[in-house]
Order: C-alpha cells, then sequence, then structure tokens
C-alpha cells in the first residue's frame, strides 16, 4: 500500500506540478475557475474554448497570475480541432495529463416555457442542448483520452450539474443530457481502468447553482434580488447561497491530483447541500 506523506507534506496531493491540462469551457465562468485553479496548482493549462479571444484573455490572465497556461481555440462538437489541439500540445509538451470537460450549457429554446408544455419544445433545440453536453463531453473523450491511455495514467473529470439527479422543472433537454454524463463517467471509469490500467480514472464534480453567464438572468432579477425561481433554489438550499466558482476549485484539484489516485467513477457533488435536503 502506498505510504502517506509526513504531515508537512500532505499538500503535494493537490499539485499538479508538469502536468499539462486541457479544460474544455474554460472561456466560461465555471472552466475559467478550474483553469486557474489547475494552473496555481502547476499545471499548465490549455485554455479550451470557442471564442478565440476569450480563451487568449484567460490564458493571459493566468500568466499574469504567475501559471503557465496557452489559448486553443477550438469547438468541442467538432473532432478534427479537436485533434489538432491534442496533436500540438503532444509536439510542444510530449504528454497530456488532465482533461476537464467544462463545456456545456442550455438554451432558451429547450426549456419549457412557463406558459407552455413539454409539447411545445422544439426538436432541433432539444438535439443542440443534448449534442452540446453530451457529445461536446464523449468527443473530447475520446480524442484526449487516447493520449492518456498511451501514458496509461491520467485524470478526466467531467463536469455534470444537479439536475443529473434532481430533475428540475422545465429543464427537460439540459437535465436529461447531464443524466448521460453521468453516466458516461461511470462507464467510462470501469472501461479506461480496465483496458488501460488503473492509473487513468474518470470522476465528475455535480455543481448546485453558481451564477454564470447563461443562468444569471434566471436566478437574479435587475435589483440584484433573487428572482422567484432564484429564491425557490435557496429555500431548497441549506448553505443559503449561491455557489461561487472558486468553490469548485478545492474538489476539482482532488479529483485531478495525486490524492485522488484510488477514486474513479465517482460524481461529487458541490451543491452547499440541496442534494441532501428533501424539503421537509
Amino acid at each position: 500500500l502506498p505510504t502517506p506523506p509526513p504531515q508537512g507534506r500532505v499538500f503535494e496531493l493537490f499539485r499538479l506540478d508538469g502536468q499539462v491540462a486541457v479544460v474544455t469551457g474554460a472561456t466560461g465562468v465555471l472552466g475559467g475557475a478550474i483553469a486557474r485553479g489547475l494552473a496555481a496548482a502547476g499545471a499548465r493549462v490549455a485554455v479550451l474554448g470557442r471564442r478565440a479571444q476569450r480563451a487568449e484573455e484567460v490564458a493571459g490572465d493566468i500568466r499574469a497570475r504567475g501559471g503557465a497556461a496557452e489559448a486553443t481555440p477550438a469547438d468541442v462538437l467538432d473532432p478534427a480541432a479537436l485533434e489538432r489541439v491534442r496533436e500540438d500540445l503532444l509536439a510542444r509538451h510530449g504528454r497530456i495529463d488532465v482533461l476537464v470537460n467544462a463545456a456545456g450549457g442550455n438554451r432558451p429554446e429547450a426549456i419549457v416555457p412557463e406558459s407552455g408544455t413539454f409539447f411545445d419544445l422544439t426538436p432541433p433545440a432539444v438535439r443542440e442542448v443534448l449534442e452540446l453536453n453530451l457529445m461536446g463531453t464523449l468527443l473530447p473523450c475520446q480524442v484526449f483520452g487516447t493520449a492518456l491511455a498511451r501514458q496509461g495514467s491520467g485524470a478526466i473529470l467531467n463536469v455534470s450539474s444537479m439536475a443529473a439527479s434532481r430533475p428540475l422543472t422545465r429543464v427537460v433537454a439540459y437535465a436529461a443530457a447531464k443524466a448521460a454524463v453521468d453516466n458516461l463517467t461511470r462507464w467510462l471509469a470501469v472501461e479506461l481502468a480496465r483496458r488501460h490500467g488503473p492509473g487513468l480514472r474518470v470522476n465528475a464534480i455535480a455543481p448546485g447553482f453558481f451564477l454564470g453567464e447563461q443562468n444569471r438572468a434566471l436566478l437574479i432579477g435587475p435589483d440584484g434580488a433573487p428572482t422567484a425561481r432564484g429564491q425557490a433554489i435557496l429555500a431548497h438550499t441549506p448553505a443559503g447561497r449561491f455557489g461561487e466558482p472558486e468553490e469548485l476549485v478545492a474538489t476539482a484539484l482532488w479529483l485531478c491530483g495525486p490524492g485522488a489516485a484510488f477514486v474513479t467513477g465517482v460524481v461529487v457533488p458541490v451543491d452547499g447541500g440541496f442534494s441532501a435536503y428533501a424539503g421537509v
């Protein structure tokens, strides 16, 4: 069995020095926070997102903080673009150690309208959300996972959602897609460990309610006060507040780092107690 490190070296269980990490969706709020956290732990971070200018801004911010980062703009639904990023990273750094799949999101047209019903949803909008969240996770796992498999080591971290296990009213396509991400996480953890060795791990984080670009207007009104839906969420969150993006970082570092060497196939809630509360 591994020997526990001396007390003064416990922090090394969360270090990623010398590792190369790819973070999809790193141009978003949650993905950006995780990318900055991985860089602060010593990883060289590839900031992957569709918005090239924004990717360079995030990478530049990481470098300004003393970290190592580079912008690698690509669409997670474009395998050829992902392969170009992979080959470029391997050519320059020789390895890829961590993949964080933070790309995802919802579309207004894929949400049941307040004055409508499930039968009003349009199939193209639903397909778009399913593609972005499920295939936008599966494809990077295939493309970058090949590098991890050749090494026989590495960590994949998917970003799921509370909506995967606690279906939310109106949010049908996103919830179904994230439930699929949970299942994919567990399935892939078994597949990769059995075929390529126990050094290859796959886990997920299931964030509760964090304010981001896409949901802010849904949860917070122009006056800064919670909307009716925001109030309902806070009433079912024992912590009584929304999460801060940086509060995902410690869990991400644990699951990506050596401290989680015997952890694979789990989905960890970071939700202020939302998943534990039955409302009574």
